[in-house]
């Protein structure tokens, strides 16, 4: 018999039992509550430990002979799924695959019981988590519940403890291909209404009274007196949802993440198999997976989200940092309005904008209030907080309303002498201990600051657009910025809810510098003579969100030109000046229409004779990342390896199932061909060598 793998390190979650009383019922019931002692910062999982766990107590709850079997979580949480920290001691194939039948084995006891058994969803349930709710005969999920979710094909993975088989045959193909594959592929999740709305749960409570709600529902159903009624599945259109989820998938992905493949078909087995040939395909591909390159290289890009992002390296005391009342905005342009909305929401301090005249500082102010508009009407929030948001975003023409802020940030056009005169003009009006941010994408925050006369104030503050959505801040310390300054920041950083990278004052810091040396690449092969269409197509083996045409449109031609020319300058033999490039950003067209290049953006290159084929430039743009990012590092523009991986998930949209940038380029073994050796050790990032 196989050895389950052994995880040293499971914090296991134990599953108590006890019996309640339930008005109306002759009967207690049993209800199984999931705790591992920790609080909602540590949620729930399943390891072996866990498991075998909640195996003896359904056996103690079925021996109780009660009315129903109730499973629930701790306080904000039901189940997050397995423990993915116990994966890389997973070194057989046959303990992945012993992992996987525990699970089976544990969750159908809850489907197969003679017994009438509840989930009450009170909190997230994600994964495993979900999966055990769906082996449930019935489920309720409480209003409060933060997400749900099958998210395993973003590590590498496919809902492997029953939840490709029984998602679909509950709620239907269309809806379970959302939330196997849509979802984690765009990194959403479902809310408890969606879920409910979806048939995934059969009654929402509010948080409040859930336990008490659900009990006396599943009491009322146990009576006959509540009858639960599920739509009938159809099985017609099955074939047709899994043909264009393919299409959609072949056309993001390209075939290069082998989870999404799989995951596709497991849903396709699950129309017309068996619950046990599906479970036992669903194991069989688990264990596959668990053992490949995607999965491991997933896990280590989870880590560098959920853990290193939330301990960023190299900051000072937080015991430094200054208390914030109030914020100044340079600026009303639109990554201006986009930043007053985002302070004053998560700092709940007044925020003012400041522009050359009050038409600008009307629309900038007007455009806060518009979003907060919207986001009422979607009842993403209430009126009152609405209100409350409205009173603290004002603007001026006159920057002497900067006086009593503590935190002063400029968004305004990326031009060094403009920034410098800015800031001269602005250190008279504050307080000497006010902190100056810079939301430069590019320049020397040291330059910025050189002539003031407090130049250990000042420190970039680099935001991705949409400011709103996109997670990564890079906070950037001049070669005078101080302790307390930085402190503050990442203090900011913190509770305007970032994950915050410390990045030394570099041309271009870290995302933008390799973006365009990357860039760089793909348009010396366009001067080259490469065809546009062989060049934007190039990179498709690896499964990036977004081709390189695409991305220089979302970026911006004259923006990524502006940066382009910063970087030539400062490192003129790695980054060129590509001539095209300034054509179309002088040109000022768009280089995609309708999802296709653009013919007018052909007809304006001028183009050598020295054509690359796509492995080629393929090639050169990952060599070329190795090369730079071994330079970073030997400058010490980030503490670590990790550091530049954490940026570009977070700030590129590097893909989970690469890994990081440098595991892959050591996986690949473009690190030691390009630089002579890895940028990890062996096993850092749990992917072979």
């Amino acid at each position: 018999m196989t050895t389950l793998p052994d995880y040293p390190n499971e914090v296991v979650t134990k599953a108590i039992v006890r019996l309640v009383r339930v008005p109306g019922l002759d009967k207690p019931a049993a209800v199984i509550t999931l705790d591992n002692g920790f609080d909602y910062k540590k949620p729930n999982s399943f390891g072996p430990g866990g498991l075998a766990s909640l195996d003896e107590a359904i056996t103690k709850a079925t021996e109780a002979q009660p009315a129903f079997i109730a499973l629930t979580g701790k306080p904000y949480i039901f189940c997050v799924g397995a423990d993915i920290t116990g994966m890389p001691f997973i070194t057989q194939r046959e303990q992945a695959k012993a992992l996987g039948e525990l699970g089976h084995r544990v969750f159908a006891r809850l489907k197969d019981s003679q017994i009438p058994t509840f989930a009450f969803i009170n909190g997230a349930a994600l994964g495993g988590g979900l999966e055990v709710a769906l082996h449930c005969h019935y489920r309720t999920v409480s209003g409060g519940a933060a997400a749900l979710g099958l998210p395993e094909v973003a590590i590498g993975l496919v809902p492997g403890w029953g939840g490709s088989q029984l998602l679909p045959n509950l709620i239907g193909v269309p809806g379970a291909a959302q939330v196997i594959l849509q979802n984690p592929l765009t990194q959403k999740v479902l809310k408890p209404k969606q879920a409910a709305e979806m048939g995934v749960a059969d009654a929402l409570f509010e948080p409040a009274d859930f336990l008490e709600s659900s009990l006396a529902w599943a009491a009322g159903v146990v009576k006959g007196e509540v009858t639960v009624t599920r739509p009938e599945v159809d099985r017609d259109m099955w074939d047709g949802v899994l043909f264009f989820a393919k299409q959609q998938l072949d056309e993001k992905l390209h075939g290069a993440v082998p989870s999404a493949n799989k995951a596709l078909e497991l849903l396709g087995l699950a129309k017309e198999a068996s619950f046990a040939d599906g479970t036992a395909a669903e194991t069989e591909i688990l264990a596959d997976l668990i053992m490949g390159d995607e999965a491991r290289a997933s896990l280590y890009a989870f880590d560098l989200v959920q853990r290193r992002a939330k301990r960023p390296v190299g900051v000072p005391d937080k015991e430094l940092a200054r208390k914030v009342t109030k914020v100044g905005v340079v600026g009303a342009g639109l990554m201006a309005s986009q930043l007053a909305l985002l302070f004053a929401r998560r700092l709940q301090v007044p925020v003012v904008l400041t522009d050359l005249d009050q038409a600008r500082v009307d629309k900038g102010v007007g455009y806060v209030r518009d979003q907060i508009d919207k986001l009422v009407g979607k009842r993403r929030m209430d009126e009152g907080t609405a209100a409350k948001l409205r009173g603290l975003v004002s603007g001026s023409v006159d920057k002497s309303v900067f006086a009593d802020a503590d935190f002063v940030i400029e968004a305004v056009f990326e031009n060094l002498d403009l920034k410098k005169q800015i800031w001269a003009e602005i250190e008279k009006i504050v307080t000497p201990e006010a902190v100056l941010a810079t939301n430069t994408s590019s320049l020397s925050v040291s330059a910025m600051a050189a002539d003031l006369e407090h130049p250990e104030r000042v420190v970039g503050f680099h935001f991705f657009n949409p400011v709103a959505v996109l997670p990564l801040l890079e906070i950037i310390k001049g070669e005078r910025t101080d302790d307390a300054t930085l402190s503050t920041a990442f203090a900011v950083g913190k509770e305007l809810r970032k994950s915050c990278v410390l990045v030394k004052d570099a041309p271009a810091f870290v995302v933008n510098r390799l973006l365009t040396r990357f860039t760089s690449e793909v348009f010396t092969a366009i001067d080259e003579g490469t065809p546009l269409d062989v060049v934007n197509t190039a990179l498709d083996p690896l499964g990036l969100p977004m081709r390189p045409i695409a991305l220089l449109q979302l970026v911006g031609p004259a923006v990524a030109h502006h940066v382009g020319e910063t970087l030539h300058g400062a490192f003129p033999d790695r980054f060129g000046d590509s001539p095209n490039l300034r054509r179309i950003a002088e040109a000022g067209i768009p280089l995609m229409v309708d999802d296709e290049i653009n013919p007018e953006v052909v007809k304006l290159l001028e183009v050598g004779s020295a054509p690359s084929t796509a492995e080629e430039v393929r090639q050169k743009a990952l060599d070329a990342l190795a090369q730079e990012i071994r330079l970073m590092l030997d400058e010490g523009v980030v503490a670590e390896a990790q550091d530049i991986d954490l940026c570009m998930v977070l700030g590129a949209g590097w893909p989970f199932h690469l890994g990081g940038v440098t595991p892959y380029l050591d996986r690949s073994g473009t690190s030691e061909r390009v630089t002579g050796k890895r940028f990890l050790p062996n096993g850092v990032a749990n992917v072979p060598a």
